[in-house]
Order: structure tokens, then C-alpha cells, then sequence
């Protein structure tokens, strides 16, 4: 990560210290969230792709738009939503427009399971993050984050074949 250097110019200084304090607090977050004990029915990331499907209009997205919202390689991506389909929490179907590509769409157990663990990770997002910030800091922090998110150029609307 980044050291202190006199030699850089205050803000790029600052720039770097800010950057290390979030990237720093996100990784000690997520493996206290890692060894929390919601993860029985589903792991970290697989959570995170049946939470991404249940906030489409429908429970359906292309594996491409799957993809932009999740944090792995579009392979890993594929790996782990097949798995997801072996256990009957996810659907795979070839959208009628295009037979390249791939749609995946919520079943009633993957929403079942989303749901349960969702309201167990909310308790301990609660205790964890919580229990270290007030409602006032957690709604500027949110601002914040909301402000250096939305300050990133577009990532180009580009969807590869599924």
C-alpha cells in the first residue's frame, strides 16, 4: 500500500491516506462479515449474486449485467452461478433475442434463501457497522462514498458475449 513521502504535494498525500483508510476498513469489515456465522446456506459471493438478482425489476439479468455488479472474473462469475443452478437457487435460459446469450433469473428457493440470509447479514451489518458509527456519521459516510462513487468516469456500457 502507500507510505508517507514529504516529496508528494498535500492533496495527493491526502488522496492516498483516504484511499488507504477505505480500502483498509473494507477488507477488516469483510472478513469480519466472512467469519460471521450467516454464511451457512450460502458464501460471501454467492450471496452477493442472488442479492444482485433480487434488486432487478424481475429476479432476471443478463450474465454480462450480472457481471457488472459483481466483484469477479466473468469465468468465476459463470462457475459460480452454474453451482447456483445445481442447487436449484438460480434458473440459466437463452434470452429469446439472442441465442449467445444467457439469462439468470431468481428461483423461489434462491429468493427464499436471499431473503433469510439478507436479514441475518443486516443484523450483523448493524452490529459491526452500527455499533461503531452514529445514524448521523453512517448517513455522511454514505454521502460521501456516495460522492467519490458517482465522481468515477462511466465504465463503457460493454456487455461480452455470455
Amino acid at each position: 500500500m502507500t507510505t508517507p513521502d514529504d516529496s508528494v504535494p498535500g492533496t495527493a498525500r491526502d488522496a492516498a491516506q483516504t484511499w488507504e483508510a477505505l480500502f483498509r476498513t473494507q477488507v477488516t469489515l469483510m472478513r469480519r462479515f466472512q467469519a460471521d456465522p450467516v454464511w451457512r446456506q450460502v458464501s460471501v459471493r454467492e450471496y452477493d449474486v442472488l442479492f444482485t438478482l433480487s434488486r432487478s425489476e424481475d429476479g432476471t439479468m443478463r450474465l454480462c449485467e450480472l457481471n457488472e455488479s459483481v466483484l469477479m472474473a466473468q469465468s468465476s462469475l459463470s462457475r459460480l452461478v452454474e453451482r447456483l443452478e445445481d442447487r436449484e437457487l438460480v434458473l440459466r435460459t437463452v434470452p429469446p433475442d439472442d441465442a449467445r446469450g444467457t439469462l439468470v433469473a431468481l428461483t423461489q428457493t434462491g429468493r427464499r434463501v436471499q431473503r433469510d440470509v439478507g436479514r441475518r447479514h443486516v443484523r450483523a451489518m448493524e452490529q459491526y457497522v452500527g455499533g461503531a458509527l452514529g445514524t448521523e456519521e453512517q448517513a455522511e459516510l454514505t454521502r460521501l462514498l456516495d460522492k467519490l462513487r458517482g465522481a468515477q468516469p462511466d465504465i463503457a456500457d460493454w456487455c461480452p458475449l455470455d
